[in-house]
């Protein structure tokens, strides 16, 4: 009889971080698929099921958007009933959502091990929620699988020192996964008018910008201030504050709904740079040689930095604008394998199956 694994995924990079593992890990484990609703509009949720060839949930949860106490609390008691129903020998999280923490909580307060993907990662910035998470997650796991050294030390340095292991990164299994059949399948350069390298692509989301009048000002003056076509799919967070400010995009900005992943990889690699706030999307630029200008004051993915590809920049308009200048340059820099070589989704199988078959020996 195979083992069970109960994996607890809610917001749109956990679909894609779990695709390629989910088919890994179904080849050796019984895989019951836990979605909190934490994104849970067609643009959001659904289409990445349908586009990544995933399993549908065994569980929506629905939990949907609120306060972050109140929809950590409304996961927790829902996970806690999934997993009470049955009976997993492992949950497995992924990254630094609500969902991430909930799910590992829930496990851990029936002492069910916690695998963690994606662990050790640290923007040493405790404002954001997702540092909570990913620390508390953390402390809470098993198993530890991290894309690089820097996340070792990382854990290290917290006093973490058993169960870790980098394994690369996950996201880059999907990303290869993903990007020919992008190529292929994706007419959205046809349907919006744009050739290769003419614009630039935007996403802003995070609350720490969104919310903030003068940052989120900042950020559309650099928008008209910069010589490109610029297509932003919109948040519905940005819209909200948006409205709620009277702020209104430049003429050459094209705010369209959110995409799926298909979409959002062929207009990424096509672009002639990536502004973003979004943690995945550095990442995910990054494997798509296109140069990302990061709107924060700190990243988890701190190696997209060291070797140029990545720069984070303060919301000022001029900084802004002058970063994006510079991505002609960009792409004359090397560009190593930071994280992996797109083989993460087997390491990860191969040391369950490992553990597994160990402790199944000592216990005989």
């Amino acid at each position: 009889m195979s083992l069970k694994i109960c994996s607890v995924i809610g917001a749109r990079p956990q679909f894609i971080k779990a695709s390629p593992l989910s088919e890994a890990l179904r080849e050796s484990f019984e895989e019951v698929i836990i979605h909190t609703g934490q994104h849970y509009s067609y643009s959001m949720s659904d289409i990445f099921f349908k586009e990544l060839n995933m399993q549908k949930p065994n569980y929506n949860l629905a939990i949907g958007s609120s306060s972050h106490g109140e929809q950590t609390g409304a996961m927790l008691k829902s996970i806690e009933k999934v997993l009470l129903a049955e009976s997993p020998d492992f949950v497995l999280v992924y990254g630094d959502t609500n969902s991430t923490l909930s799910g590992a909580l829930a496990a851990a307060k029936l002492h069910i091990p916690v695998i963690h993907i994606e662990a050790g990662l640290r923007s040493f910035n405790k404002k954001m929620p997702e540092e909570i998470n990913r620390i508390l997650t953390d402390h809470m796991s098993e198993f530890l699988f991290v894309p690089s050294k820097i996340s070792v030390d990382n854990l290290n340095n917290e006093g973490i020192t058993s169960g870790i292991f980098e394994v690369g990164d996950i996201m880059y299994d999907a990303i290869l996964n993903a990007k020919v059949r992008a190529l292929e399948n994706s007419v959205i350069l046809n349907e919006l008018n744009l050739t290769q390298s003419n614009y630039i692509l935007a996403t802003i989301h995070r609350a720490e910008n969104t919310d903030d009048y003068f940052k989120l000002q900042n950020i559309f003056t650099s928008f008209a201030n910069i010589n490109n076509n610029i297509v932003i799919p919109l948040h519905p967070r940005t819209k909200k504050m948006m409205e709620r400010f009277n702020l209104e995009f430049s003429e050459n900005v094209k705010a369209i709904e959110p995409l799926g992943y298909l979409d959002m990889i062929n207009l990424m690699q096509n672009s002639f740079c990536v502004i973003t706030d979004s943690g995945g999307i550095q990442k995910e630029a990054y494997y798509l040689k296109t140069p990302c200008v990061t709107l924060r004051e700190e990243t988890e993915w701190t190696e997209t930095i060291d070797v140029g590809w990545n720069s984070l920049v303060e919301i000022q308009s001029e900084k802004i604008v002058e970063a994006v200048k510079r991505s002609n340059y960009v792409r004359t820099l090397n560009h190593p394998d930071l994280y992996g070589k797109g083989d993460t989704a087997k390491k990860i199988k191969s040391i369950l199956l490992k553990s597994t078959n160990e402790r199944k020996t000592c216990a005989a």
